[in-house]
């Protein structure tokens, strides 16, 4: 049975339209008509519609970390300590409370689809749990539940860190990360099926490597070829986690058969660049470049810290560089080259990374703001590319979303114009203008998920309470 929106204002492909019918069946559009006024049967959708906000980089354990950081000041390598101490505090069933109740956020704030960058994946100390997928499968059932989709970023974490004399072992926390080689990890992510491959429809598998940092040289290669190799013929672990099946065939470097998404961490800090120098002669971007990682698939988060030769490698293989500038702020990490690299031909996505803030729409207007800062000029995004990079779902693995057209999954996402904020702005620029506070209705594969501002779950500020507090209960 088909069911028909009504929107007073929608951003389509072609720009912003009024008195827009979108007709949606089984999850997806099916057609998509303007003016023509509010019919009798119709869902009428307040304010502005836009297509369905893509979250491209999360670490869902970090909303734990939001309002506890900032008592001493201190640096990127503080707050990492306070990451690690919540990492080493998790088990199976509180990353699945916690998980939840942040993807519950984002589906508040308009988020249809989250990147997560996936790297606590074993018990304390390394432990192996008996499926070694567990806390992953946390994941894939919190976002069920939160009513979005799910692109695991199942992400190499290898090593504790890289100086002028090599990699460092990882150790405490860290060892929660680590599966050993890049080898052992492509065959435990081998054993994650999604929607293409007989699992969970709302479920996209990807890979990442976490940074240059954490993946020795020699790996960064073996990572790519894994993600770029998929999807393949499954391969179970038995007892003991052994794999006994043959290890597929890769493709050449550079070369993605499956449209797999690829991430990882870059230059998100000086000291990372000055590391890969000293270790290697390269910047983090001329080391995936030499060991064959850039390409099409990459989405290259963060991207701050990067050199003219690095921006134009980028743009080159025509890489997304995926911004988190709420968290770059709050990290005190710097502001990136946005412009730069898509002047260079490198595609833009958005991120709430550690979320110290859960508004795609604010990440959307600080990327520009952002710019304004750095340049002194103003109008260095359109408000038309701000969207383009909040619904940037291709660098998930979702490249039919982010649109409202026929075809199209079925993710509509309505934002009031008559709120304190939004009263009186243009809706072609309501990004600029609003917040996810704004937003009311949230359609996620044709399914409401977020009516009148209430997600379906209930009261997601008390699930995100429940879910933080026993973590800090003995500090």
């Amino acid at each position: 049975m088909s069911t028909t929106y009504h929107a007073r204002y929608a951003h389509l492909p072609d720009g912003l339209a009024r008195d827009v019918r979108i007709t949606v069946d089984h999850g997806r559009i099916t057609d998509v008509t303007t003016g023509l006024e509010l019919q009798r049967g119709d869902h009428a959708l307040p304010g502005v519609v836009l297509p369905g906000l893509a979250n491209a980089h999360s670490h869902a354990f970090h909303r734990a970390l939001r309002g506890r950081t900032h008592a001493d000041g201190g640096t990127f390598w503080t707050w990492r300590e306070a990451m690690y101490a919540v990492s080493a505090r998790l088990d199976p069933i509180s990353y699945l409370t916690l998980a939840r109740a942040a993807y519950a956020e984002m589906a508040l704030a308009g988020v249809t689809a989250v990147g997560e960058f996936h790297y606590l994946h074993h018990g304390p100390g390394g432990a192996r749990y008996v499926d070694p997928n567990t806390m992953g499968h946390a994941l894939v059932q919190a976002a069920a539940d939160a009513g979005i989709r799910l692109t695991l970023l199942d992400t190499c974490y290898l090593a504790g860190g890289l100086g002028a004399d090599g990699y460092a072992d990882l150790e405490g926390p860290q060892l929660r990360f680590g599966d050993g080689d890049a080898q052992t990890w492509a065959l435990r992510v081998d054993d994650l099926q999604d929607h293409l491959t007989g699992g969970p429809a709302h479920l996209r598998v990807g890979g990442a490597i976490h940074s240059v940092r954490a993946v020795p040289r020699d790996q960064l290669g073996v990572v790519a070829d894994a993600v770029r190799a998929r999807p393949r013929p499954q391969t179970r672990f038995g007892a003991g986690d052994v794999h006994t099946g043959p290890v597929p065939l890769v493709p050449p470097h550079g070369v993605n058969r499956s449209g797999t998404p690829l991430h990882v961490h870059l230059s998100e800090q000086p000291a990372e660049n000055e590391a890969a120098l000293a270790a290697h002669g390269l910047t983090p971007t001329g080391l995936l470049e030499a060991e064959g990682v850039l390409g099409p698939d990459l989405t290259a988060v963060h991207a701050t810290h990067l050199t003219g030769e690095d921006v134009a490698l980028l743009g080159g293989h025509r890489s997304w560089a995926c911004f988190c500038p709420t968290t770059e702020r709050d990290l005190a990490d710097g502001i990136g080259p946005a412009v730069a690299l898509r002047d260079a031909g490198a595609r833009l996505s958005l991120g709430s990374d550690q979320h110290a803030v859960v508004d795609l729409i604010e990440e959307a207007r600080a990327l520009e703001m952002h710019e304004r800062l750095a340049s002194l000029e103003r109008g260095r995004l359109a408000p038309s590319e701000l969207l383009d990079a909040a619904t940037a779902h291709e660098s998930i693995g979702w490249p039919d979303a982010g649109r409202i057209e026929v075809g199209a999954r079925a993710d509509l996402v309505a934002v009031r114009d008559d709120s304190v904020r939004t009263a009186g702005a243009d809706p072609a620029q309501l990004l600029l203008a609003a917040s996810a506070a704004d937003v009311d209705t949230v359609v996620v594969d044709g399914r409401v998920v977020v009516e009148a501002g209430r997600h379906r779950l209930g009261d997601v500020g008390r699930l995100l309470h429940e879910a933080i507090t026993p973590l800090w209960k003995d500090t």
